[in-house]
């Protein structure tokens, strides 16, 4: 029997775009959608799950995305590679706000240095130029989050989506907010930058991946 987390047989063949085993590439016919808001995505050196990960699948939508892999930067404009102004980018929050403190009413909420809603949400989040996901397991992403004090430089953006992460039983989540870095990016810059083709576009493919993983290992057992 193989188990859901077992890699797949064969996996050292996989696509040169997307970096999945050929089995589970689902980026064919993917076209770039001009995003409003851009898209930062540092993942830890060791998130090493080909089949289940989404940074790269979530870059491969987006005109406007960059994904760097590593532990630490100088600073948000070393990253990115050009010069911004870091007041005008959000870090995905992973400290104590929680769905109990935050608006029940709002999916995205900017918050402080405690967790508390910042006031003048709207004109707040409309401020906004670009988005920071960390990439990895829990504790990688709090990693990441300490080694890189330049984050606090930034504002916190805590998630509290409607629905749970697609992910289900395949991969375990934290908390009930806990979403794929694919799913918590499609969130944040389709609400940010008015444009719900990027949840449907970056829902569509995750649905396959999902369903490609299923598929495969079922048929392994």
């Amino acid at each position: 029997m193989v188990h859901l987390d077992a890699p797949l047989e064969g996996a050292a063949t996989e696509c040169a775009r997307c970096g999945k085993p050929t089995a589970l590439c689902v980026c064919a016919g993917i076209e770039p959608i001009d995003n409003r808001i851009a898209l930062l995505i540092l993942q830890h050196p060791q998130e090493q799950d080909r089949e289940l990960g989404t940074a790269r699948l979530t870059t491969l939508h987006l005109k406007r995305a960059t994904m760097k892999t590593g532990l630490s930067w100088p600073s948000l404009a070393k990253a990115l590679g050009r010069e911004v102004n870091p007041k005008r980018w959000a870090v995905l929050y992973l400290g104590a706000a929680s769905a109990a403190t935050l608006p029940k009413d709002r999916e995205l909420t900017l918050i402080d240095g405690k967790g508390k809603p910042l006031p003048e949400q709207e004109r707040a989040l409309a401020e906004i130029d670009g988005i920071i996901v960390l990439d990895g397991s829990w504790s990688q992403a709090k990693t990441l989050w300490w080694r890189n004090p330049w984050v606090l430089k930034c504002r916190r953006l805590a998630l509290n989506p409607k629905q749970p992460s697609r992910y289900g039983k395949l991969r375990r989540e934290p908390r009930r907010e806990g979403l794929s870095t694919l799913e918590a990016a499609a969130l944040a810059l389709a609400r940010l930058g008015n444009q719900p083709e990027i949840e449907s576009a970056l829902g569509l493919s995750f649905t396959r991946l999902l369903s490609a993983y299923r598929s495969v290992h079922t048929q392994s057992k």
